[in-house]
């Protein structure tokens, strides 16, 4: 078998979403800038080409598909951004052209080889996707599910945590969210935080009454979790243990930027929350970086971002030798299920379900991957499960810069 052709699909389509999209957004490291701060959430999430009013939106998806001579096509996808179509195209294609699509460790180490101005961001996202495409061959060629190739499934099921991103942080709402997300059968929930140090005593106060709140709707067991998306600091993130200790908050997540890792280990010492991170470093080395150091209590390296299919499996592996659980960040739901799945419940003991993104990200997609009271269970589709539905294309292009 050889790969023929590597091409990158635009598709647009409608979706149905009824309740209101984009309600606000998480605090951003950009937010230290009134200007920036001042955004809100439909301004900010319009390049996530999920657009409209009403239960009505415009839905885009980008998919990257590599085609073999014997016509089995490996899909991945959606790309959330422009650019690593670009490198897909201009820096992959030649190299995957002509490649036994099964050869996936000699691809993968030709694919990082080839960048080394991209070991790091957009170029990483690209040979991530590429590398679950040829994954997908693999497992429709055999005519099993990628977790069974990877040795899996260790778990029979993988409790989700409801995550927010896009969500109200009216107090009303947030209560009756996370009260409907318990009767749903979820046994965590994350909330995206939209204050940080540079809001003063007012944003202390609200950040302190969401917790409250989520705390009074989740009921003693129910694991809460924060997300500041790297936008707070040390003093701001041990202030705000302090504040929040009451309410047993599960984990802050990203309260620092990435490029901290001191700062990490530090609060991993002396906080007495839980820290979480990761999801915005890349390969395994990356990854032994911030374990060298102890920077998390939980990692959280994303498949689609951090080398694919392939690099995850090695950085589950690494963190084993840590003793660190891996729960990776939830771009692709398809795709972590088929990496926790193949590892045990101390290495992934829960999956991420971002509740705004499953209109967009799983509206092209013939089989939807959703949790069922609270709970994941193992994908049973043969490849990654990311065939599309063409009934659901209204239109569509071809992507070409060269």
């Amino acid at each position: 078998m050889k790969i023929v052709d590597v091409r990158i699909r635009e598709l647009t389509g409608t979706a149905q979403y009824t309740d209101d999209l984009w309600q606000e957004r998480q605090r951003s490291p950009m937010d230290i800038y009134p200007e920036a701060k001042a955004r809100g959430g439909k301004e900010l999430y319009k390049a996530w080409k999920f657009i409209g009013d009403g239960d009505s939106h415009e839905v885009k998806g980008v998919f990257v598909e590599i085609e073999t001579d014997e016509g089995i096509t490996g899909i991945a996808g959606p790309i959330n951004w422009t650019i690593p179509c670009v490198y897909i195209e201009a820096q992959l294609k030649p190299i995957l052209i002509g490649k036994d699509p099964f050869a996936t460790e000699l691809l993968w180490d030709q694919m990082y080889r080839s960048a080394p101005h991209g070991r790091k961001g957009f170029h990483m996202h690209a040979i991530s996707h590429v590398d679950v495409a040829l994954w997908d061959i693999k497992g429709k060629a055999l005519g099993v599910p990628v977790c069974t190739l990877l040795g899996g499934p260790v778990q029979q099921r993988i409790p989700a945590y409801a995550s927010t991103v896009g969500f109200s942080l009216e107090l009303e709402h947030v209560y009756e969210k996370v009260k409907q997300f318990r009767a749903d059968g979820y046994t965590a929930t994350k909330w995206f935080v939209r204050e940080g140090p540079t809001d003063g005593p007012e944003g202390e106060r609200k950040n302190v009454a969401l917790i409250k709140t989520i705390r009074e709707a989740a009921g003693p067991d129910m694991k809460i979790m924060l997300d500041s998306w790297g936008s707070w600091d040390v003093p701001y993130t041990l202030r705000m243990a302090r504040l929040m200790e009451a309410y047993d908050p599960y984990w802050f997540e990203e309260p620092v930027l990435t490029d901290l890792p001191k700062s990490y280990a530090r609060l991993r010492r002396e906080s007495s929350v839980k820290i979480a991170g990761g999801e915005h470093e890349f390969t395994r080395w990356g990854a032994k970086a911030m374990m060298d150091q102890e920077c998390c209590d939980i990692y959280q390296l994303d498949p689609v971002w951090c080398g694919g299919i392939s690099e995850m499996m090695k950085i589950y592996a690494l963190a084993s030798t840590y003793d660190v659980p891996l729960i990776p960040h939830g771009t692709s739901q398809h795709i972590n299920a088929h990496v926790s799945f193949a590892v045990n419940a101390v290495a992934a003991p829960m999956m991420e379900h971002l509740i705004s993104f499953r209109p967009m990200t799983q509206h092209f997609l013939l089989h939807s991957l959703e949790p069922v009271n609270g709970y994941f269970t193992p994908p049973e589709v043969p490849g990654v499960g990311l065939d599309l539905d063409e009934t659901k294309i209204e239109s569509e292009r071809l992507l070409s810069w060269i």
